[in-house]
């Protein structure tokens, strides 16, 4: 996952096992497991580019969550959880009925988006597809997937532990660019 900027636990998984000539679902590590190995990794061997890096990608996260600020933005997923790795985008979850609007809010800033989807895990077996776009920031790939205003309470469900996703508010995130702990700031 951090060596070719996979983000897909089981396209991960499944290029781990066709390599090293294993059935997919046979001895291979959790989610859970890789999620910490990755963290270990990288703070073995690059602590100070990945630190550097995880700066800079909180930053721009910081930067596009003010522009988004009406729509309660959240930063989620490897940027906010510390293994993001050179192929890893930044992820906000943002609160609006209606995408339309957000994307105006983005173009409004000189943004060029794109449509994007994501399919989220809420419940054993429920998955919805969430609307979104994908942008670039300052040289870095973002993805703000728009959930309905009734769900800024309800988190999807991490693939990384199953349970609901940490999900930062953008004061979280100046603390952690200030070396501050975090809550999770749903």
């Amino acid at each position: 996952m951090a060596e070719h900027g996979i983000a897909d636990f089981s396209l991960a998984k499944r290029k781990a096992a066709e390599r090293l000539g294993v059935r997919v679902g046979s001895a291979l590590p959790s989610n859970g497991e890789i999620h910490e190995r990755l963290a270990e990794r990288q703070r073995t061997f690059e602590p100070a580019a990945h630190r550097d890096r995880l700066g800079r990608l909180r930053a721009v996260a910081a930067q596009t969550m003010d522009v988004l600020a009406s729509f309660r933005p959240k930063l989620v997923g490897p940027v906010l959880d510390g293994t993001a790795t050179l192929g890893s985008a930044i992820e906000l979850h943002v609160f609006s009925d209606s995408p339309e609007v957000v994307a105006a809010a983005l173009e409004g800033y000189g943004l060029r988006l794109h449509d994007a989807q994501r399919r989220y895990r809420f419940g054993r077996d429920q998955f919805d597809l969430i609307p979104g776009f994908a942008l670039n920031v300052d040289d870095e790939d973002v993805e703000v997937m728009v959930f309905p205003e009734r769900g800024s309470g309800h988190a999807p469900l991490s693939p990384v532990d199953g349970k609901p996703m940490r999900r930062a508010s953008r004061a979280a995130v100046l603390a952690l660019l200030a070396g501050a702990e975090i809550s999770s700031g749903s």
